[in-house]
């Protein structure tokens, strides 16, 4: 929704100003110009990134068209779940939990938390460093090397699609130069025309520095911040999930890793101590 409004603001504000200044919406309209820049950025976007990086670009810039999550009810879930699966480990020993995290999808104790269990990532980071735990074979400070590792890994590929967005804006002002360069090649076809033809023809030329320029800045480079932020946001949430994992494989309580969870959730999203204590009582 942000996104859609901050756009409708941009274009607003410009196509108010135009109109204040007398300006034709019809010289506007060259769908040539369009297809030039358009195109040439597109190309320019599959020549230099892989097939799958292309297919998430186009994911990541459809999954901005979904509802926000709200952060506090997901970490919420988060916490409590993760306080669940801790008890029953510390209670009932670690194979009591092996069915949950062999196949997280069919769990029913996931299910009664659908934003983690459906967030396929977290759960995956998550049952497959308690398989780790299940096989005994790890100690702590490797375990910690591996959940580092696998961050770095996971938040090195999720940032390529940002990355390839801000290349492909930062390009598109000179592909809208290269239009505006081939409206004044075929302008000067027509050098010998009316000057109400060449204005018509040099007014056309000019709309591919334009349209360069307001889709790098105010289409292209703005989403791709969003996705970057989505990526960032879904890398905190993997962040907190590390945190209680630690925690809990030196040792500690169920209830002071999910402490140490809960303080490693950021900003406004971050529930207060008296809601996770809360939380622990309802549980047990």
């Amino acid at each position: 929704m942000t996104i859609a409004i901050g756009m409708a603001i941009a274009l607003g504000s410009i196509s108010i100003g135009y109109v204040m200044h007398g300006g034709n919406f019809a010289v506007l309209m060259q769908v040539s110009e369009l297809i030039i820049i358009g195109g040439a950025a597109l190309g320019a976007m599959v020549i230099g990134s892989s097939p799958q990086d292309v297919k998430n670009i186009f994911v990541q810039l459809f999954s901005l068209l979904k509802p926000g999550r709200d952060g506090r009810v997901a970490y919420n879930e988060l916490l409590h779940v993760l306080y669940e699966v801790f008890y029953s480990a510390r209670r009932d020993g670690l194979v009591s939990i092996e069915p949950h995290v062999e196949d997280p999808a069919t769990s029913d104790l996931f299910s009664r938390y659908p934003t983690f269990q459906n967030n396929h990532e977290a759960t995956e980071f998550f049952s497959d460093t308690l398989k780790v735990l299940l096989a005994g074979t790890v100690e702590e400070h490797h375990l910690t090397e591996i959940l580092d590792t696998d961050l770095e890994v996971h938040h090195e590929a999720a940032m390529r699609v940002p990355h390839v967005l801000q290349k492909t804006g930062d390009a598109l002002p000179a592909f809208g130069i290269v239009a505006a360069v081939l409206g004044v090649i075929i302008t000067m076809g027509h050098i010998g025309g009316s000057p109400e033809e060449i204005g018509e023809k040099i007014a056309a030329a000019l709309v591919g520095t334009l349209l360069g320029v307001f889709l790098a800045y105010a289409v292209v480079n703005p989403l791709a911040s969003a996705v970057e932020n989505k990526v960032n946001e879904a890398h905190a949430y993997l962040r907190v999930i590390r945190t209680a994992l630690l925690s809990f494989a030196r040792g500690d309580s169920p209830a002071t890793s999910v402490e140490f969870a809960r303080r490693s959730i950021e900003g406004e999203d971050r529930p207060t101590f008296s809601e996770v204590e809360d939380l622990i009582r309802g549980s047990k």
